[in-house]
Formats: C-alpha cells, sequence, structure tokens
C-alpha cells in the first residue's frame, strides 16, 4: 500500500511529468529527508508505479504507463458514488491486453517473493502426504471452490449442503433443481482438470469454451462465443458485442498469457480478462476461476479454493478492474487466497 508521503510525492511527478530526485524533494510539502524520498522513490520504481528516463545524475522520473493498472485504490472510497455517478471506462479498452499487460509484470518484486515463499511451503506440505491424504485435501478444497465459486453467482446452497450434494448426491430441501447442477457442473469441472492438467496448456479459445460447456451443462445458458449484447449487474461497463471482436480479444488474452512466465501471472490475468471479456452469456466468472485454477494445477502450484472471499468483495473488485482496468483490489483477494490455501488444505 502508498502512504501519505508516496502519494504526494506521485503527484508530485504527475504534475511536472518528469521530475530529478532533487526536484522532487523540493516541491513536496512533507518533511522528509532527501535519503527518505530516494528510498521512496526506489520502492514506487520497484512497484512499477513509476519509471525512469536517463541515467545517473541526469536520472528523471515519470508516472508509469502501468500506473492505472497498479495505483492502490481505497474501494470503500470509491464506492461511495452510485454506479451513474463514478466516471468509469464504459467501453472495453482493447489496448490494456496488447500494450499495457503485455508489457508489465502486475506482481511487484515483493509480492512474488511472497508466493514464492508459500509455494516452497506447499511443495513441502504435499511432499509428506500420502497419494490418499493428498487426494483427499484436494476433494475438500475441491468442495469449498464449488460452493464458494456457485455462492459469488447467487447460490443459496450452504457449505454443508454442498458437501452432501457433492459426496453423497443428496440435494437440499427448498433449493432450485439449477442451483444443484451449477455446484455437480462445478465439481465435474473441477475433477476435469485434476485428471487432465495439460488439457488448458497451452491456453486456447476452443479449450476455455469446452470448459464453460462442463460449467452450463443442463443450465438454460447459451454455449459458445456470445452473439449478442450483455449487461453487468451494477455496472455502466460494456463489454464488446461482436462476436468476432470477442473471439479476436480471446485470442490475445490466450497469446499474452502462454508467453508470460510467471505462473502466478498467467493465473491471476486469466482469472480477470475472461471475466472483463464476458465472451459468453452467462458464466464467465466461474469459467474464469476454473481456469485460472487449471494453470496452477498444470504447474504443480496450490490451487485456490477463494472459500474465505466475501461475494460482495469479490464482485466490487471486479467492477473495478471493469471500470478502471485497475487490478490492485482482485490481486490483494488473489495473494490472501492462495496464502489461504497453501495454509489450510495442505
Amino acid at each position: 500500500m502508498i502512504n501519505k508521503i508516496d502519494t504526494e510525492i506521485i503527484d508530485c511527478i504527475k504534475r511536472n511529468i518528469e521530475s530529478s530526485s532533487k526536484e522532487i524533494y523540493d516541491e513536496i510539502k512533507v518533511s522528509v529527508s532527501y535519503a527518505t524520498v530516494k528510498r521512496i522513490l526506489t520502492k514506487l520504481t520497484s512497484e512499477n508505479l513509476i519509471i525512469t528516463t536517463g541515467k545517473g545524475k541526469g536520472t528523471k522520473y515519470v508516472i508509469s504507463p502501468a500506473y492505472e493498472l497498479l495505483e492502490p485504490i481505497d474501494i470503500e472510497k470509491y464506492y461511495e458514488k452510485e454506479v451513474d455517478e463514478r466516471k468509469i471506462k464504459e467501453k472495453y479498452n482493447r489496448t490494456l491486453i496488447q500494450d499495457t499487460l503485455k508489457n508489465t509484470h502486475v506482481f511487484t518484486a515483493v509480492e512474488i517473493r511472497e508466493l514464492a515463499s508459500l509455494q516452497e511451503l506447499y511443495k513441502n506440505n504435499i511432499s509428506q502426504l500420502s497419494t490418499a491424504e493428498f487426494n483427499k485435501e484436494l476433494e475438500r478444497l475441491a468442495i469449498d471452490l464449488s460452493w464458494k465459486s456457485s455462492q459469488i453467482e447467487g447460490n443459496t446452497y450452504t457449505l454443508l449442503e454442498t458437501e452432501r450434494l457433492l459426496k453423497q448426491k443428496e440435494t437440499a430441501s427448498g433449493k432450485t433443481k439449477e442451483e444443484a447442477v451449477m455446484l455437480l457442473n462445478h465439481k465435474e469441472a473441477l475433477d476435469f482438470i485434476i485428471e487432465q492438467p495439460q488439457y488448458l496448456v497451452p491456453l486456447s479459445l476452443a479449450k476455455i469454451e469446452d470448459i464453460h460447456s462442463l460449467l452450463i451443462k443442463e443450465l438454460a445458458i447459451d454455449k459458445n462465443i456470445r452473439k449478442r449484447r450483455v449487461g453487468i449487474t451494477g455496472t455502466n461497463y460494456r463489454p464488446l458485442d461482436n462476436e468476432f471482436q470477442i473471439k479476436e480479444a480471446i485470442t490475445s488474452m490466450c497469446d499474452i498469457i502462454n508467453k508470460k512466465k510467471n505462473v502466478f501471472e498467467k493465473a491471476l490475468l486469466t482469472l480477470v480478462l475472461i471475466s472483463y471479456i464476458q465472451p459468453f452469456a452467462d458464466g464467465n466468472k466461474r469459467t474464469a476461476r476454473i481456469v485460472s485454477n487449471a494453470i496452477l494445477i498444470h504447474n504443480k502450484y496450490c490451487p485456490i479454493s477463494f472459500r474465505t472471499v466475501d461475494s460482495v468483495d469479490y464482485k466490487k473488485a471486479m467492477l473495478l478492474f471493469y471500470e478502471q482496468n485497475n487490478i490492485s483490489q482482485i490481486k490483494e483477494i488473489f495473494i490472501n487466497q492462495f496464502e489461504f490455501a497453501v495454509n489450510s488444505y495442505f
């Protein structure tokens, strides 16, 4: 997170477009030493919020092209304004994938070290489990993910009812058939990627469509890329409505993700971009969560259940990405949930 001094330094760079460390120090009103200003500039550069031009004494600081993507945002303050009052990017941003994300690392060096440390803990933990014990934990995580992913979409099954349904095929009284089908479809899709972890690598449009087909089976949802407009509750953001442009966007997304080296970055970008593009009439976020986990599983990384995520917080984080192309909140959720999964299942 950035603090008051960080914000003042960033605002100074915004005002002057290009500034040296001495010019920034002379202009800011906060009483700190020059050494502190240089230390903060180094930190902000490592977080990709600002970048440098020139060398040595000629070094200048400018706002990073990725600033809007990575800038920490106070989510509660952001949503103090109602949907029609918020100034947003109403249309799909065609430069987001090809320009910004292609040339940006969405995790800071500190975040990567934190996630890598958790992954090492996961590897150490599972090395001490028998195959039966590992499969038992994986099934527990799959049940939790099926429940939470469905709950985010409005499913009213409790976690206990979900466990009974998925283990014993026992439906809950007072619930609709569609709710049970949604949960069973989740489990089937998860079982598929666990049994065939290589299937989604490399990522492609056709493979994403296959996962979506599993998730919407026997539900009144159209298969394949949508051919009409779709609205998103709670926002004025409008995704692409042309079938060919949607296919092009998904293909570009797959190309960028396939070229990324870091597994965490691949998984996070999959999670947000399938949701952002909204390629299907329904089931987009469900598909995104499953495909994101498929990337983790293929690379032998700990999968994520999202079990402790508040559904409203998840939706707010995604809407922030839709409206501002800002990844800060959903990235925080991703990191927290990866940590939860490592510490809670294995």
